[in-house]
């Protein structure tokens, strides 16, 4: 059978239906340069085994993360996933279950989810974290709409810090909505001055903690200021290693906590799909975006769990709907929940402990390296190192070498004249001869 099976006849009833004589003017409002002339020049059709070989040989052009000395991070990070979580999250109850709205079918699928919000509020420092958002630069920007909700109010403030995509997220919601957003510009040193850009009018402050540059942030000053004023602190981090060993933001007085938790449980996955923490202050859980799993009994007294709260717009009235957040990421949730099992609290320091102390050799021996400076002062298992030459050409010449060497800044921010930057990030997943190689493929290129 035809993936979609339909006749001419089925085709011109739909078009009639519609009120449009074909189905070009079905794209009348793209403009006409932007259309192509002609079907994209690829083979109609090739058999199921002509296509595996065509895949495997464009897919071997990769070099795959696993095969040679990685030091890339900037907001997706490699770190070793036990082969137990993947194991587990393949059981055919996890694997193809849907949203728990029936309790005394899914009771797993509930306690899981209780117990990864319980696992995010403690790493959060938190009072109460959600059942996840699809990722860390959608959370970001419902925290910020949540935010507004909170106060009543239509400004952000993003911190230079922050993730550009993430950024880049917030601005394209917020235009949407006709909010304000003041971006303050790349902050390489963590100098800025964004006590400065709070005033009566600020709905929040975003800070992310380390900061894609890698370096940490005291978010104490930035929460005193906010809250004098009426506005809320949201704190963001990109790796959720970072908090088996720095002072959680929970305990800076944060509001609101979103983040990217791939590096517990999920593998890099070419980008995707990756799993969002959000958390925040128990006394804004009303405006919380998603949904939240509780704790309760049933009939005969026993523990039991159930969907709480659940503020998307089909399950409540729109005007009292919080967002239109459709599903959570529930797969790489239990991921997360496994590996943060496996580790426990002594494991995630133990294992924060190898990731800074890898980077901290890793910026030592490449400082060695003539012409090559490291700009931070602080920072957990990522930062950033200034070159004699174009970051993005001395990546490409690193590959060459079997190195993936790292993210230039100059890609994630194009225009901002930061083309002698490079990100660098050592995890525990690095060796002494995986630094060693990159120490030496650097000097060469240099």
């Amino acid at each position: 059978m035809r993936y979609l099976p339909l006749t001419d006849t089925d085709r011109e009833d739909m078009l009639a239906r519609i009120g449009v004589a074909d189905v070009d003017a079905l794209f009348s409002d793209v403009p006409a340069d932007k259309l192509l002339k002609a079907p994209v020049d690829l083979p109609r059709a090739r058999g199921e085994l002509e296509v595996e070989r065509i895949m495997a040989k464009m897919s071997a052009r990769n070099v795959a993360a696993s095969s040679v000395p990685f030091f890339v991070g900037a907001g997706a990070y490699k770190h070793h996933v036990p082969a137990t979580v993947d194991h587990l999250i393949q059981r055919s109850e996890f694997l193809t279950s849907y949203t728990p709205y029936q309790p005394e079918i899914a009771q797993g699928t509930l306690q899981y989810l209780f117990e990864f919000q319980t696992q995010v509020a403690a790493l959060t420092g938190m009072d109460v974290a959600n059942a996840s958002m699809y990722d860390g630069s959608t959370g970001t920007g419902e925290a910020v709409l949540m935010a507004h909700r909170v106060t009543r109010r239509k400004k952000a403030v993003l911190s230079g810090g922050l993730h550009p995509h993430y950024a880049q997220v917030v601005r394209t919601l917020s235009e949407m909505a006709n909010d304000q957003v003041v971006t303050l510009p790349p902050d390489v040193a963590a100098g800025e001055d964004i006590l400065s850009q709070i005033d009566d009018e600020t709905s929040c402050v975003v800070v992310q903690n380390p900061d894609v540059f890698g370096n940490l942030r005291d978010l104490r000053p930035i929460a005193a200021k906010a809250h004098a004023h009426g506005a809320l602190l949201i704190a963001v981090f990109t790796e959720v290693v970072s908090l088996g060993a720095i002072v959680p933001p929970g305990a800076q007085d944060a509001d609101i906590v979103v983040g990217e938790g791939q590096s517990i449980g999920n593998a890099l996955n070419f980008g995707g799909p990756y799993v969002g923490l959000f958390a925040a202050k128990s006394k804004y859980i009303r405006q919380m975006p998603g949904r939240l799993c509780g704790e309760t009994v049933d009939a005969a007294g026993q523990r039991g769990f159930v969907l709480t709260l659940s503020t998307r717009e089909q399950h409540i009235r729109r005007d009292k709907a919080t967002s239109n957040i459709c599903t959570n990421s529930g797969l790489c949730c239990l991921a997360f929940t496994i590996h943060m099992t496996l580790l426990g609290q002594a494991g995630l320091e133990r294992l924060a402990q190898v990731n800074h102390a890898n980077a901290v050799a890793l910026a030592d021996a490449l400082a060695g390296v003539k012409g090559v400076t490291v700009l931070n002062e602080s920072f957990f298992n990522e930062f950033t190192v200034k070159l004699p030459r174009p970051a993005a050409d001395v990546v490409e010449a690193l590959a060459a070498k079997g190195i993936l060497g790292g993210v230039p800044v100059s890609r994630l921010l194009p225009q901002a004249g930061l083309d002698d930057l490079l990100l660098v990030a050592s995890t525990e997943v690095n060796t002494n001869e995986d630094r060693a190689a990159f120490v030496a493929a650097l000097a060469e290129v240099l």
